[in-house]
């Protein structure tokens, strides 16, 4: 199996050069910016190792793993309009640059190319392809309405966060997956194996990301720290903390969930998250959903090296700091 470092090189090769329309100046420049900021590209990655994983070619899912990097940079478009958001990656986001709806118009043609370059593969694959990536888009909307649903809820519980997180984020990374084991040809039981590893993924990656938005050194993440909290974002680590507060601690909470002195209000949030346990929680149950995709990965019957590379980049997404 080939090395992630050289699969991205190919990737890199293939999609450095503008891959879109220059025209509408006004329509393509705000595209240009959210796609040449500097990201993790886990998701490509995935699709490519995959692929290759099951003995694919992976020139053939190029094309499906720049769709995926397309579809996720749409939907962080639209996320930092909804959000508020003025920092991606470190740099000011798109609505924040050329206007809201200029960011929207950009979201929505990404999401068109994200179809385009996602059946540029053999017509014979092209309806699982579909399938796959439909029902993904529709529950990472669908989670989207429940992630702004919850913040103006007290009462969220720890399974209904899970399920956003499932629908918001993790179906990508497993759709990812999906895909490059659909374009290797991989059985269609091969595939749920993959799909799972990618969700399980998925789930501890957004609580890690919960906790660096709290807790993570702004430099390296790329964006403001506690954007969550102000915003009284319902993640993992805040309904710990609620559910973990002694009645004190909790009236405590609730009060700063209405401080209008922004840097008082993350300040005081951080350290109940702390003094709670919140925060140990938060770590263990991401380690414990890290646990479950390696399980997944483990049951898929390939060759144990290239598992092991899968599982090596698992395991740097876990420990990231970023």
């Amino acid at each position: 199996m080939q090395h992630p470092e050289e699969l991205l090189k190919q990737y890199e090769a293939n999609f450095s050069k503008n891959n879109f329309n220059t025209s509408p100046t006004n329509l393509y420049k705000p595209v240009e910016h959210i796609m040449q900021m500097k990201g993790k590209k886990i998701r490509p990655l995935l699709v490519l190792m995959s692929c290759d994983m099951f003995g694919g070619d992976v020139q053939q899912a190029m094309s499906p793993a720049f769709a995926m990097e397309v579809f996720h940079n749409f939907t962080l478009v639209h996320d930092d309009i909804m959000d508020k958001a003025d920092i991606r990656r470190g740099q000011p986001t798109v609505h924040k640059v050329y206007g809201t709806n200029a960011a929207i118009l950009a979201g929505d043609v990404m999401l068109a190319y994200a179809y385009k370059y996602l059946t540029s593969v053999e017509g014979v694959k092209i309806p699982a392809l579909l399938d796959i990536f439909n029902k993904t888009a529709i529950e990472i909307f669908e989670g989207q309405q429940m992630d702004v649903d919850f913040e103006t809820r007290a009462d969220v519980s720890l399974h209904e966060y899970l399920k956003m997180v499932e629908y918001k984020t993790s179906v990508l990374l497993a759709c990812c997956m999906q895909i490059g084991a659909i374009v290797a040809g991989a059985s269609a039981d091969e595939q749920k194996k993959a799909y799972d590893f990618g969700l399980y993924l998925g789930l501890s990656f957004q609580i890690k990301d919960d906790l660096l938005d709290a807790f993570g050194e702004g430099e390296k993440v790329g964006k403001k720290i506690g954007g969550d909290i102000l915003l009284n974002k319902k993640t993992y680590l805040l309904i710990s903390t609620m559910q973990l507060a002694s009645l004190a601690q909790r009236e405590q909470l609730n009060h700063l969930l209405l401080e209008a002195d922004e840097q008082k209000k993350i300040t005081g949030i951080q350290e109940l998250m702390k003094a709670t346990g919140g925060y140990e929680q938060s770590n263990q149950k991401a380690e414990q959903l890290f646990n479950a995709a390696i399980e997944a990965l483990s049951s898929i019957s390939i060759d144990l090296s290239a598992k092991q590379m899968l599982t090596a980049v698992a395991q740097k997404i876990n420990t990231r700091d970023y």
